[in-house]
């Protein structure tokens, strides 16, 4: 299942299930110190450290959560790392993981959002996705809920604006949606970069 699958992708799969196993005997320090908490979350809430930009994307909130992760990464990271190189890959989605937790931070300082930890490797994803669309933009996917193919450019469209909707409106609170757009925004400002440089 791994074999074909590019290095840094490899990692990514092996260390985030790595992580949630471990999460089933030591949950709450791993929540505690690697969760990504708002910064002004107050007495009850432990307090926010700069290395929660990157450690939250580790951690996931149930089997669900991380399934639907991996699928994303196991689906187009290889071919974006291919694309990209390793090197310039993983530069690429860990841009992407700290420009999803800065929205993510932004938006609940701001009181927009949840007041509680945010975990998950979707900012990185979200930015994955993005680049694959860049990339390959009549490409067709087919989403798990919706098994319907379309271009990716219009998957990644319609799936950025469900995600600004449903954070703007408030529905399915417990979601990072903003987080999710912070990831895609990030991605792109990077991809638009390295495109300039090129010019």
């Amino acid at each position: 299942m791994f074999k074909g699958l590019m290095p840094v992708t490899r990692a990514l799969l092996l260390t985030c299930i790595a992580v949630f196993l471990l999460q089933q005997v030591a949950a709450e320090p791993l929540l505690v110190y690697g969760a990504l908490w708002p910064l002004n979350g107050g007495p009850d809430f432990p307090p926010f450290q700069p290395w929660q930009l990157v450690s939250y994307a580790f951690l996931h909130g149930g089997f669900p959560h991380l399934a639907f992760n991996m699928l994303g990464l196991y689906m187009f990271g290889s071919e974006i790392e291919r694309l990209l190189g390793t090197r310039r890959f993983l530069t690429y989605y860990f841009v992407c993981v700290v420009g999803a937790a800065v929205a993510q931070l932004a938006v609940t300082f701001l009181g927009a959002g949840g007041a509680g930890p945010t975990v998950g490797a979707s900012g990185g994803i979200m930015g994955v996705l993005l680049a694959f669309a860049l990339a390959y933009p009549q490409r067709k996917i087919i989403f798990l809920l919706l098994p319907i193919p379309m271009p990716a450019w219009l998957f990644v469209t319609l799936y950025g604006l469900a995600e600004l909707f449903l954070g703007v409106t408030g529905t399915l609170s417990g979601v990072a949606h903003f987080a999710h757009l912070g990831g895609m925004a990030a991605g792109f400002l990077l991809i638009t970069y390295w495109r300039a440089r090129r010019t």
